[in-house]
């Protein structure tokens, strides 16, 4: 009899040792979050869309280049007696930039000065009926012939600058033989400059000479120049759909250079648009559909198909899709769904 309780007591034991094993570690039980209710309102923020003024412009890429570029050279090959000028001289029209071997000149010179006496002379006897006419023409086109090639030779022996312009090149050195395989000096005309642009067709009708433009150029930072469309190319380029434009910048400071990247901003007008916070476009996965939320006077949130224009900083023109007055939501609406009910953030 013993023997049967203390088996008992042992069994009591071992069961109450398990018990406080299974116990321990557990903490005091949490009740769960209660589930949200399928039909409550989710809070958001909201937006009306109305009409403004959206200015229509577009930002072209392109690059700046200078308005005249002049090849300096003879007509024929002679040695280079000067050289006064230097690459980034800027030089003036008319100035002197290189002279060559004056061998012909010189003859040309004294040519034409005795052809000029002879004349002078002849014309005298001519009118007093000493000289036949003929004789007089043959002498009077002797000058003309003399003239001309003085001038000719004088234009290729003294080489003059024939814009204002900075010198860009210079390829050969004093007494060194012109051979007539590059130009002794290129001078470029950079005040002023002038851009090309290619407008899409689809903005070519809203383009007039004469409109302004602002130009931006990476190299100067903070700096904004104005200029005007100078010229519209007669064809449109067909791989391409655009048409160039020549845009002419004054450039009276010479701080634009050839060779610039160039921002070029073209303004096509403006209209009077419907406008949203940007944050209130919706993308549709897998497509490149864009929609909106509408709220309803019910409080409900009804997707809405729109057709995007032009972006204006923070927010987006709406082509179509959307009235003055509808009440787009903003904030939360990654959450919802359509037909969702919604609750207006205060």
């Amino acid at each position: 009899m013993k023997a049967k309780t203390n088996i008992r007591t042992a069994l009591l034991f071992a069961t109450v040792i398990l018990a406080a094993s299974c116990g321990a570690g557990k903490g005091p039980k949490t009740a769960e979050p209660a589930p949200k209710a399928a039909n409550e309102a989710a809070l958001v923020g909201v937006a009306k869309a109305g009409y403004r003024e959206v200015a229509h412009t577009e930002t072209y890429s392109s690059t700046v280049t200078a308005n005249a570029v002049n090849n300096i050279a003879p007509q024929t090959g002679s040695r280079i007696q000067k050289i006064n000028v230097e690459v980034g001289d800027f030089v003036r029209k008319g100035q002197v930039l290189a002279e060559m071997d004056r061998l012909q000149l010189d003859q040309a010179r004294l040519r034409l000065v005795n052809d000029s006496t002879e004349l002078s002379r002849t014309r005298e006897l001519y009118r007093e009926g000493a000289v036949s006419q003929s004789d007089f023409e043959a002498l009077e086109l002797a000058y003309k012939v003399s003239r001309s090639t003085y001038d000719n030779l004088l234009e290729n022996t003294i080489l003059l600058s024939p814009v204002n312009g900075v010198v860009t090149a210079r390829n050969y050195d004093r007494g060194d033989l012109y051979g007539m395989s590059q130009p002794i000096f290129v001078v470029q005309e950079i005040s002023p400059v002038k851009i090309l642009v290619g407008i899409s067709e689809s903005d070519y009708s809203k383009i007039r000479k004469g409109d302004q433009v602002s130009i931006k150029a990476d190299a100067l930072p903070g700096k904004t120049f104005s200029g005007r469309v100078n010229r519209i190319y007669p064809v449109m380029d067909a791989a391409s759909h655009t048409v160039t434009i020549e845009v002419i910048v004054p450039n009276a400071d010479k701080a634009l250079r050839p060779g610039m990247y160039a921002q070029v901003e073209v303004n096509f007008g403006t209209s009077n648009s419907i406008v949203v916070p940007d944050i209130a476009i919706v993308k549709q996965q897998g497509s490149g559909q864009r929609f909106v939320f509408v709220v309803g006077e019910d409080g409900t949130a009804r997707s809405t198909a729109v057709t995007l224009g032009r972006r204006i900083d923070n927010e987006y023109e709406v082509l179509s899709g959307l009235s003055e007055g509808d009440v787009v939501v903003t904030k939360g609406s990654a959450s919802l769904r359509n037909g969702d009910k919604v609750r207006i953030a205060e």
